[in-house]
């Protein structure tokens, strides 16, 4: 850890990625948790405007639905945006990308801004479709750039920043939108666009930033701007190691040229690969975890917590994920990635059914909702020291360049869409099952641990195309997707 901390501060690594946080994965927190604390007032909003326009009150289905239209269509604008990270990214770089992806978020910030004024809830509509679409494109471009900028050896504590910068977002919107900040009334639409803030350091500070060096020497092919970009980076050295991997690297792509999404779909040779982000990203998106960032103050309603603390038992859960964050960065290179992972799973699957039990006896003593509380706390500790932070540093490891920017696009469509279906299923589903909706997500975190521990390889300090045969090494009763001689695994 100590010769990580020297080198970051021998060069503008720890510049460009507190500015890639600030631009990336901060955005997509903020706006998972910035609706919680304004939605009654965007609600009297929309009902006021309407009322101006038509000279009555609209039916109070009409008004759900035009909220939940701001709340769900944030997801679709995030499913276009994952969609287009392999057009952008290709087109512009991954620096003008980033760039292009702030713009975006400051135009949606304007729109939202100015809806108060013009008296329309279709901006805010709008507003929040751009926001999802940056966050969306943001979000992938954010990983792919880190997981580009990292030496091997720092790969998985770079990469993890991803999700403390994420972490740090849901704690942002929810102190904005506290009462003594910014969440009153008459400030609502202000509390919407703080990250276009953040947006505009990002525009005007990457200009002067290297592009990523990965990208330079694979894809552009220009050596020593590579080079440059890593003395930049990482300070003065001479990087061959570095360099000499990326040439392995690009070799072995241009016997394999880029693959489409579908492309890489039918490739048996990064099946397991797919398969394994697929079903870790499943786990993730169905543990409960985004159901607690989202529902936290239906949740802890319904668990008992007295409505005038909720609020700042939310902010605590805040405070809690970007700690645990960083703890998990300080020993994600010394545990690797396979223990946080499973172990996480495991832990998190316990809590859960020990909270639908609490949960069913709430009303036994006044101090079994804290009991409630407290679960919840050492869920969210195991999320973000485990599946929440290593995830990020899957991303970047599982594919070698070629197939790196496609996986994503795959992995961005399946987490916006899960999140869209969350977001419209889940207030029905804690109203229909009550408590006992978290054995589901119990089920799905034991999913995971179950198939990390027999199934995925480790991938702490190994090459992209050491990684590459471990994964084709993998067989299931024998046989696996690609025609080599295989290695069994526990399965």
């Amino acid at each position: 850890m100590e010769s990580f901390l020297q080198q970051l501060t021998r060069g503008n690594a720890f510049l460009l990625i507190i500015i890639l946080g600030a631009g990336g994965s901060f955005q997509s927190g903020y706006h998972l948790t910035d609706l919680s604390s304004p939605s009654p007032f965007i609600q009297r909003f929309i009902n006021s405007s309407w009322y101006d326009r038509y000279d009555e009150h609209p039916p109070a289905q009409t008004i759900t639905m035009i909220w939940s239209l701001i709340v769900s269509l944030y997801a679709v604008g995030g499913l276009c945006g994952a969609v287009c990270v392999k057009f952008i990214s290709g087109r512009l770089g991954r620096k003008q990308a980033v760039i292009f992806n702030s713009f975006i978020s400051m135009v949606a910030a304007g729109i939202m801004l100015t809806s108060k004024m013009a008296n329309s809830f279709e901006m805010i509509i709008v507003a929040r479709i751009l926001y999802g679409f940056s966050s969306g494109l943001g979000g992938s471009l954010h990983v792919m750039y880190l997981g580009e900028i990292s030496p091997r050896k720092f790969r998985g504590i770079v990469t993890l920043t991803s999700a403390t910068f994420s972490s740090l977002g849901k704690l942002s919107g929810q102190f904005f939108g506290l009462s003594e900040i910014l969440g009153r009334e008459d400030l609502w639409n202000i509390v919407l666009c703080v990250p276009a803030f953040f947006s505009l350091v990002n525009i005007m500070a990457l200009p002067f930033l290297p592009d990523a060096p990965r990208y330079l020497l694979i894809e552009k092919g220009d050596d020593k701007a590579c080079k440059k970009a890593l003395q930049s980076l990482w300070g003065p050295a001479d990087y061959k190691e570095e360099m000499d991997e990326m040439l392995t690297e690009q070799a072995a792509i241009e016997a394999a040229p880029p693959k489409s999404p579908l492309q890489l779909l039918s490739d048996r040779t990064v099946r397991w690969q797919l398969i394994s982000m697929s079903l870790i990203y499943t786990c993730n998106q169905l543990s409960g975890m985004s159901a607690i960032s989202t529902f936290s103050f239906d949740i802890f309603l319904e668990a008992g917590i007295p409505t005038d603390k909720i609020r700042y038992v939310t902010l605590g859960l805040g405070v809690c994920e970007i700690i645990t964050s960083i703890s998990c960065g300080l020993i994600i290179e010394r545990t690797g990635r396979r223990p946080l992972l499973w172990g996480g799973y495991g832990v998190m699957s316990a809590c859960l059914v020990f909270v639908t039990v609490t949960m069913n006896l709430k009303n036994s003593s006044h101090w079994v909702p804290y009991i409630t509380a407290g679960l919840i706390f050492i869920f969210i500790i195991f999320f973000c020291g485990g599946p929440g932070g290593a995830t990020a540093t899957l991303n970047s490891e599982l594919f070698i360049q070629s197939n790196r920017v496609a996986a994503l696009v795959l992995m961005g469509i399946q987490r916006w869409s899960i999140f869209a279906v969350m977001g419209l299923v889940f207030p029905f589903l804690i109203e229909a099952l009550s408590s006992y909706c978290f054995v589901l997500f119990a089920c799905m975190c034991l999913l995971g641990c179950l198939f990390i521990f027999f199934v995925l390889p480790e991938t702490k300090g190994k090459t992209l195309l050491e990684i590459s045969e471990e994964f084709e090494a993998i067989t299931v009763c024998g046989k696996s997707f690609v025609g080599k001689k295989s290695v069994e695994t526990r399965l």
